[in-house]
C-alpha cells in the first residue's frame, strides 16, 4: 500500500519561509516522480513543483525563485522549501507520487495548510 504524508504547514507572515515534508511509504520516492500542487479556495488545483526520478526539476513561474523540491532518499521523503513567501501562496499544499511505467498511478496525501499573512 502506497501512501504519502504531508507535515510542516501552519501560519506565517509574508516574506517568511516555510518547509513542507512529504514522507512516502510502500514506494522509493527516489525511483518515481514526485510532485507538489495547491489550491487555494475558489480555485483550482494547480502544480507548483516537480521532482523526477533523475532529478530533473520544475516549477510553476509564480514560485520560481522562491521555492526549491528536493529529496532525501535515506528518508523516503520529499521536501518544499518556501521562501519569499506571499499572501498568494495561502492555499492546501498536496504531495503526489507519480509511478512511472505504462501504467501510471497517482498517490496524493490528505494536504497541509500554508496560510501567509500579509
Amino acid at each position: 500500500q502506497v501512501q504519502v504524508v504531508e507535515s510542516g504547514g501552519g501560519l506565517v507572515q509574508a516574506g517568511g519561509s516555510l518547509r513542507l515534508s512529504c514522507a512516502a511509504s510502500g514506494s522509493a520516492v527516489s525511483r518515481n516522480t514526485m510532485g507538489w500542487y495547491r489550491q487555494a479556495p475558489g480555485k483550482q488545483r494547480e502544480a507548483v513543483a516537480v521532482i523526477t526520478s533523475g532529478d530533473s526539476t520544475n516549477y510553476a513561474d509564480s514560485v520560481k525563485g522562491r521555492f526549491t523540491i528536493s529529496r532525501d532518499n535515506a528518508k523516503n521523503t520529499v521536501y518544499l522549501q518556501m521562501s519569499s513567501l506571499k499572501s498568494e501562496d495561502t492555499a492546501v499544499y498536496y504531495c503526489v507520487l507519480r509511478t512511472l511505467g505504462y501504467f501510471s498511478y497517482e498517490y496524493w496525501g490528505q494536504g497541509t495548510q500554508v496560510t501567509v499573512s500579509s
